[in-house]
Formats: structure tokens, sequence, C-alpha cells
């Protein structure tokens, strides 16, 4: 449902001249690709889904890694620091931009036969690419001072609270040093987003979407050394502390990684391209185009990383510790909206070039099944992450230097995510109805409402609950990490925003369809059926107390979920079945690769 519904939105909002006649039977084939999505599209959001979940499970490893050895404290703060000016460009520049503008022309000239032309479209592309990241790369490394107080000002005023005794870790040159390693990282991801656009093309998706378990596993391997050196196999470098040493390792471990992400995927690009020449041009065929798509869509991007940028920097003048729960808190968060939503779109654009829709008439109820489908698991999560939230952060994380302090505060700050994480999902859902009719500046416009709403809210609440002590308010003895819920002010926000944006699309986009209205009484029936699930859930987790941590949340973790699809399957809802079938195809695609 969701990939057709995408599907048949690139053509409704985009008038499409055929000689002034409408093709027949389109009524009859529209309900019939309602009710299944295309082979092609179906087979493509498996393999995507399976890429996004492996890639996504070694994100949680590394993220658990991370916990273990680091905490959350000032040397994670710095860590997630050195990374966002990477992550920043590689965001602007990559994925989503890169795939939304380069991908339609790439495909059309791929069907029409002009493999030549597409390949040196193509050659054309990755040269401009080169010169702009090996560019900023190296902005970044020469300026890595100024982006560290740019990122992060708050850290700033490190050497003076370590100077009085009220802070232990001066956060500010250890991430100018971080920055200069891992900055140059930025130029290989951006053309690691270069070879997903071209194997999406040719309907090679698990890939691209697999290839981040090697960025993910090289940071990994370089903590596992740096911490068994740190433990006494080894004397560490002069000047640097123990947890410095491994934050350094970190970086270097993702510096080799983004090396590997793309290094995996060059040779079966180089297999499929023809007539590839490397250059550095606007005049070759395609490239315009290309370019002219990508000026708003990378301004829409840039509203977003303003968002991440906003969120850091006010954080950064919180209680150390702030930062570094934001990160921990984001996998868990972004998981459901990578598996929920990105896997099939990403998969759907490919034929949204290829293919034409010839019917306005069932715009409105694709939206509302692709909303369902959507629903379907996203409510689940929800509910889920607010009551066993917990729990699962403390399976997940709770080791080593990720103590009950640390867990308590991402528990806060996953629970004000959560509070928009449906209304993030539909909005990504309407603003790809949006993208595929060429008007970009909509859902740019409204993302700058949200970003600057987020702000506003984002320092009233922090400043409020950054007043009040993580240990203090559970009832934990005083620690020296000095924690506070001032970073879960930042998310409720950020969650907070989310519902201001999905009101805004939602009122411009009624003006097309005047018949779109969200399933509420849908909507409502899988929030009960969550509910209900949670009884059972709950109840393992009472009888499994004193065990270890992670064995509890894996049991009610599973049993949530198969209560959850029985009672929605005895109810009659459709969407079980359909997500059974897909998680099937995507955990068989997994194990086939």
């Amino acid at each position: 449902m969701f990939t057709t519904g995408l599907r048949i939105a690139a053509a409704l909002l985009v008038p499409r001249h055929r000689g002034g006649r409408e093709c027949t039977g389109v009524t009859e084939r529209v309900r019939k690709e309602s009710a299944e999505p295309s082979s092609a599209a179906g087979h493509g959001a498996a393999r995507v889904a399976a890429g996004i979940f492996s890639s996504r499970l070694a994100g949680l490893v590394r993220e658990a890694t991370l916990a273990y050895f680091l905490g959350a404290g000032p040397h994670a703060d710095v860590f997630r620091t050195a990374l966002r000016g990477p992550n920043l460009l590689q965001n602007l520049l990559g994925q989503q931009t890169l795939s939304a503008s380069f991908i339609p022309v790439y495909s059309r000239l791929l069907e029409d036969g002009r493999e030549e032309e597409a390949g040196r479209f193509a050659g054309a592309i990755f040269g401009l690419l080169l010169a702009v990241a090996a560019t900023m790369a190296l902005v970044g490394v020469l300026l890595a001072r100024p982006i560290v107080a740019l990122l992060a000002t708050g850290y700033l005023a490190d050497a003076a609270q370590v100077a009085g005794g009220a802070a232990s870790v001066d956060r500010f040159p250890l991430a100018v040093r971080a920055v200069r390693i891992i900055f140059p990282m930025t130029g290989i991801l951006v053309l690691s987003a270069w070879c997903l656009g071209v194997l999406n093309s040719h309907r090679r998706f698990f890939l691209s979407y697999f290839a981040p378990v090697l960025w993910n596993g090289a940071i990994i391997a370089a903590l596992g050394y740096a911490g068994s050196r740190a433990a006494g196999l080894g004397a560490l470098p002069a000047g640097l502390s123990r947890l410095d040493w491994m934050t350094l390792a970190a970086c270097f471990g993702a510096l080799v990684g983004g090396g590997l992400q793309f290094a995996v995927q060059l040779p079966l690009v180089v297999r499929l391209m023809r007539g590839f020449r490397l250059r550095i041009s606007t005049r070759v065929e395609g490239v315009a185009e290309a370019l002219r798509a990508f000026a708003p869509l990378a301004a829409g991007r840039g509203v977003v990383q303003l968002s991440s940028y906003l969120d850091l920097l006010l954080a950064s003048f919180l209680a150390a510790g702030a930062v570094s729960a934001l990160g921990f808190a984001l996998p868990l968060y972004l998981l459901p909206v990578s598996l929920f939503g990105m896997s099939v779109a990403a998969a759907e654009l490919p034929e949204l070039a290829r293919r034409q829709a010839e019917s306005r008439s069932e715009m409105a109820a694709r939206l509302d099944a692709a909303f369902r489908q959507m629903a379907y698991l996203t409510v689940p999560t929800v509910v889920g992450y607010l009551a066993l939230g917990f729990l699962l952060v403390g399976g997940l994380y709770r080791r080593g230097s990720f103590g009950l302090e640390d867990n308590w505060l991402v528990y806060a700050v996953l629970g004000g995510y959560t509070l928009g994480l449906l209304a993030s999902n539909t909005s990504r859902l309407l603003q790809n109805v949006f993208y595929a009719a060429g008007r970009t500046r909509v859902p740019a416009r409204i993302a700058v409402e949200r970003v600057l709403l987020s702000a506003a809210l984002g320092i009233l609440l922090m400043l409020g609950l950054d007043r009040f002590s993580v240990a203090r308010v559970v009832g934990l003895p005083v620690s020296e990490s000095g924690l506070r819920f001032g970073a879960a002010g930042l998310a409720l926000s950020a969650g907070l925003a989310a519902w201001y944006e999905l009101r805004r699309l939602r009122s411009v986009l009624a003006a097309d369809l005047p018949g779109l209205r969200l399933p509420v009484g849908f909507t409502r029936r899988l929030l009960f059926a969550s509910v209900v699930s949670l009884a059972p859930a709950l109840l393992v987790w009472w009888l499994l107390a004193g065990r270890p941590v992670l064995p509890q949340a894996l049991a009610v973790v599973a049993v949530y979920a198969v209560t959850y699809f029985g009672l929605t399957h005895r109810m009659g809802l459709s969407q079980a079945k359909r997500w059974l079938g897909r998680l099937v195809g995507l955990f068989s695609s997994t194990g086939r690769r």
C-alpha cells in the first residue's frame, strides 16, 4: 500500500499530457495495485529494509559499545560533536538529497536505453561531488577550532569550570583534536551516497544500505582495541587519559570505516556502469537538471540539519552528558523511522522515475492506505517506548560505564522524542507527495517553521528541566557525573514541534486533496491493541525482576510484539498479515545475503 501510494502520488500532483485522453481501465488497475505493491517495488523495499535493518542493528551495537566504554559523559559528548560536522555535510549533500536529484535523471537515461549517456552523467556528478567534498573536508581540518566553537559553544566555558573544580574534563581541545581526525570522512561518505544512487537506479538495493555495517564495525573494533590497550596491554600516548585515548580511537575507526563503506560498493558500481568518465562539468546532459533539483532539496535538508545543529548547540550549554544522552536515544528513535518509512520510499524512487499513473481519483484513498500501513507498527512502538523504554535502554546500554543514572536520563530523552514519532512518520509520507510533485519548497518552508518552534520551546524546557538532578529525582545516590534532565526538554520540544509540522503539511495538502482525512478511528484501534498488549509484557517484566537486564528486555519485547500481532490479527486488521509478510521477507532477504 505504502509503495503504491507514493507511486500514485508522483503523478497525481503532476499534470501529465497524453493527447487529451485517459487510459482506460485506470480505476480498476489502481484498486488492484492498492491491494498488492508492484513486484519490483515490493522486492526492492524488502532488500532496502534488510540492508537498513542490518546497519541499524550494527548501529545499536556501536552505541552499546560506546555506552560501555564512555557512558553518558563528557567524552561521549566529544565524540558526538566530532561526528556532527561530517554528518551535517553528509546529510546535506548525501543520501536523500543526492538520491532525489540524481536517481530520476540517471534512471530515465537507463530506461531509454542510453547507458553511455547515463555513465557520462554519473561521471560528471561524481566529479562535482568529489571537488566539493574534498574542499569541505580540507576546510574542516584547517578550521577545526572555529567549527567546534560554532557547533558546541558551551564547551568554551569548560576550561574555567575545570580550573574552578566544577568539571573534570575540558571538552573543547579534545573535540578540536577529534574533528581534525574525523572530518575527512565527510568526502568519503558523500561519494558513498553517489554509489547508492547508481546501485538503486540499477535496482541493486541491498549493498548500499548494508555498507554502513562496515562503518559501525570499524568504530566497534577501534574502541575494543583502545579499551584493551588502555587496560594495560601498552602505554598510552603522552598527555592522554584512558577515556581521551578511547574517544580519539573511535574517531580513527569512523574514518577508516567510511573508507570501507565506499570501497565495498565500488566494484559493483564499476561493473554496472558504461561510459563512465570522471570530469567536472555542468554541460554533460542531465547535470543541469539534477543541479536544479538538488538546490531546493539541499535547502530542505539544510533545515533538518539546522535543527540537529541547534539541539547540539543548546545541549552544549547544559550539564555534561546532555549531548551524549541525545545521541544514545536517537538510534532507538530512528529505528522505526527507518524501517517503517525510509525503506519503502527509497526502493520506490527509481520506480517513480520510470512509471506514471493516469488517474487522480484515488489519491486520498492511497494516502489513507499508506498511513494505515505506517501507523500499524508506529503506534505500538510509541506505546512500547513510553511504557517499556527504561527496560529497553537498560538492556541495550546498561553495562560498564553506563549506569542507572545514565539509564534514566536516556529514557527520559527517548520519551520526549517518542511523543512526536507518529507525527514525524506521517510527515515523511506527506513530504514525499510534495517531492514527487516537484513542490520541494513547501515542506522546506514548513520545516523552517518547525525548527524555529522547536528551538524556542527547547530553550524554555531545557532550562527548566536542567535544574533537576537525575539522581535526586529518581532516588539514586548523588554521583560525580551530575547528570540533569535538560536534554529531555530538548527532546520534548522536538516531539511537540513534529505535530505542528504534520498539521501544517496536512492543511496545505488539503487544498489539492479536499477528501484527505487521517484515519483517527483506526489509530484509536491500534492504540487500544497496543495498551492491551502491554499487560502480559508487564507481567513478564515483573516475573523476571532481578534477572540480567538484557534477557529481561528481550523477553518482554517478544511477548509484547507477539501479543500485538495476534490481537490485531484477531481484530481483522489486514495490515497484520501484510506486515508479517514484509518482516518475513526482510529476514529472508538478510539471510540470503
